[in-house]
């Protein structure tokens, strides 16, 4: 029995976009690989930890959480980030107020150092691309994502909240 033409061309668009699909995810992986390294050469630290420094600049005095929420990471993953920014002797954790237990974070001057001769921009390349787009493309690629880690049964919600690998 053969197969209807139109069924053909169908599958033969479905396996196109496919293809085309992976190689667009590989250039996303690379660049954002890339920039991290480029990040990394230019000044010390990972595209990640850059951002953290960022947000600690702007925002002195953050708790954990509050970097972790910014940063769109699980509060253990920043708590180990800033493990290695403070061993760099780019931020300081102080107990400030009455309340001893609650851990502030601040730049160091050497954090502030670092930040002055730093490339832009301080959210990561991926934020600020995403942030780019007009509000239907990125709803579009939202559902579109979502429905892909649908079919690949991909339902690990802790891997969303750590940074892309090796930018930590």
């Amino acid at each position: 029995m053969s197969t209807p033409r139109s069924s053909l061309s169908g599958e033969s668009g479905s396996a196109n976009a496919a293809q085309s699909i992976i190689r667009q995810l590989r250039v996303v992986f690379r660049a954002l690989q890339n920039h991290s390294r480029s990040i990394e050469k230019a000044c010390g630290v990972s595209a990640a930890q850059l951002w953290a420094l960022w947000e600690l600049h702007n925002a002195p005095g953050l708790r954990v959480g509050d970097l972790s929420h910014r940063l769109l990471i699980h509060p253990s993953t920043a708590s180990n980030m800033l493990d290695k920014l403070e061993s760099k002797h780019l931020v300081e954790r102080r107990r400030t107020g009455m309340d001893q237990r609650v851990v502030s974070l601040f730049l160091t001057p050497r954090g502030e150092d670092l930040l002055r001769a730093a490339p832009a921009p301080a959210e990561g390349e991926l934020n600020r691309a995403l942030q780019a787009l007009p509000g239907q493309q990125l709803a579009a690629l939202e559902s579109g994502l979502a429905a892909l880690l649908e079919h690949m049964q991909a339902h690990d919600e802790q891997a969303a909240l750590r940074p892309i690998a090796g930018d930590d």
